[in-house]
């Protein structure tokens, strides 16, 4: 039963996907099939009320979804045409045509039942203390047992056989190390099964246990302190294009580009009604900007760094105003000339000051790494209270910094959503990836929130805190038992008090001693 509750949240997270989903055939009619017979690019119609049954992309209707099962985020979210669903959150309002991008095991549903299921299999290091306490413990325990059948043997009453039977018996019961196998891995399974409930999926017991020793948070920008979903606020064209053609050209290449600027550039033609051109000899140096040719013409963005890395001279000072309110400067060059700048702005998330107060309160340092420039940086900074910080960082560079923190000492959490903090995440002794990153920035953190804001951290730690408290209970609940019960059993009461434990009473003691570890674990899951 204990085992049970320690995994329902796991079990309530496989349960989540529906038996059945509505097929939306050529004809526009909809057929019932079984969830497992989906194929990717089906299209599917999820009714109100209804569970969303596989991962995919809305590409009809608006409503509200539920996704408080998964990510923790207790406020639906709106969904409308181009935004992500996952399989089995709920879908509240309205109705939605969505087209199926991964099904079965490819889920971001079935992808965290494996990777919970695997981290309450692992192993946290203060486990060896118990696997080194049991090491010694069993072979003295062994030892006790037989002095205790000796000298009852030599020393005790009528009929000495008996007794020295009894107390070599009990001692070798009431000394089972069941407790001392069950303190750490309980408490792993209910604190894994707990965070991935809340949003905060911890992939290993290491990681669990190391978020508690943390105590300094290194942190991206861009979708992690930020929303990561920018837009483009301003265009100033400082060249011969006009407004329109410089958003035309720079959408028409920030189209094959994943990063998050990028998208706001081609959002805001869209807005605009902008139509977007082919483009050739497309490039994304990671943490430059992006190149390609439209219609003959080369077309290179970045920073100010990237372009005059390439020996094109642009207007710096036109940026400074844009980054001194925190706005992201992004320099567009057509044929190797500047032509002008687009303003673009990301607004800070709500969850982001309270989340940073309350792990500055819990004793731990705030480091911010960004590619912004340098205005944009301190900026932001001086808005958060961030007082350490570098900008214009590449990947390499933030790498460099986790590596250089750990050298001196530090135990190191980096958080982060892009391709580009993949290295650093890699590198820190605990990786945090924000949920709505990208495949290469989970894969490389040893933890996930699922809902992408910084109060996950904060909830990640004190889940940390609590599983590691509870573990060390359990142990020095297991270690005070079998130092106190072991010389009971062997008879140390007997000279005064007449006392002496049957084997069936300290049968009766060596199981209430488990169930008081497993109780004791069990109240990780109020935290």
């Amino acid at each position: 039963r204990s085992v049970r509750q320690a995994s329902g949240a796991l079990d309530a997270l496989a349960q989540l996907l529906p038996d059945t989903a509505e097929l939306v055939m050529p004809d526009g009619s909809t057929e019932e099939h079984p969830v497992s017979h989906l194929k990717t690019d089906d299209i599917v119609l999820v009714r109100p009320g209804s569970s969303v049954p596989s991962d995919g992309i809305v590409i009809e209707g608006e409503s509200e979804v539920d996704e408080a099962m998964v990510t923790g985020e207790p406020v639906p979210v709106p969904k409308q045409n181009g935004d992500r669903v996952i399989g089995g959150t709920i879908n509240t309002t309205g109705a939605l045509v969505v087209e199926a991008t991964a099904i079965g095991s490819d889920t971001m549903l079935a992808r965290i039942v494996q990777l919970v299921a695997q981290a309450q299999r692992s192993r946290a290091p203060i486990q060896r203390l118990a696997d080194l306490v049991a090491g010694w413990f069993v072979p003295a325990v062994m030892l006790v047992s037989a002095i205790a059948f000796a000298a009852w043997y030599v020393w005790g009453p009528a009929p000495q056989f008996s007794y020295a039977l009894v107390a070599a018996v009990a001692v070798l019961i009431i000394a089972c190390p069941c407790a001392l196998g069950l303190a750490t891995p309980m408490s792993i399974m209910v604190g894994v099964g707990a965070g991935a409930k809340a949003g905060v999926l911890v992939k290993s017991a290491e990681a669990l246990e190391s978020l508690e020793k943390v105590n300094i948070l290194v942190v991206d920008k861009t979708g992690t302190l930020t929303e990561g979903r920018p837009s483009v606020t301003g265009i100033e064209a400082h060249g011969t294009l006009s407004e329109s053609d410089l958003l035309r050209l720079t959408a028409s290449v920030e189209a094959l580009s994943e990063h998050p600027l990028a998208h706001a550039v081609v959002s805001e033609a869209e807005k605009r009604g902008v139509a977007l051109d082919q483009v050739t000899d497309f490039d994304s140096p990671v943490g430059k900007g992006a190149r390609g040719t439209v219609a003959g013409r080369s077309i290179i963005i970045g920073q100010e760094r990237f372009l005059s890395e390439l020996g094109i001279a642009v207007l710096p000072e036109s940026a400074s105003a844009m980054r001194a309110e925190g706005a992201t400067a992004v320099f567009v060059a057509v044929d190797g000339r500047f032509e002008g700048i687009l303003r673009i702005e990301d607004p800070i998330k709500t969850s982001t000051v309270p989340a940073l107060a309350a792990l500055r309160d819990a004793g731990i340092e705030i480091m911010m790494l960004t590619g912004d420039a340098q205005a944009t940086a301190v900026a932001i900074a001086r808005r958060l209270g961030i007082t350490r910080f570098e900008a214009e960082v590449t990947p390499e560079r933030k790498q460099q910094v986790v590596a250089s923190l750990r050298a001196e000492g530090l135990v190191v959490a980096m958080a982060g959503d892009g391709v580009n903090d993949a290295p650093a995440l890699a590198a820190s002794d605990i990786g945090i990836a924000m949920g709505n990153g990208t495949d290469v920035a989970l894969e490389s953190a040893s933890v996930a929130l699922l809902k992408g804001d910084l109060g996950g951290i904060v909830r990640a730690r004190q889940l940390s805190v609590a599983t590691m408290r509870n573990i060390r209970q359990n142990l020095f609940f297991a270690f005070i038992y079998n130092a106190a019960g072991v010389p009971i059993a062997a008879g140390i009461l007997y000279p005064a008090f007449g006392t002496l434990i049957s084997p069936i009473i300290a049968a009766a003691a060596m199981a209430l001693s488990s169930v008081s570890v497993i109780s004791n674990a069990l109240r990780v899951k109020g935290v």
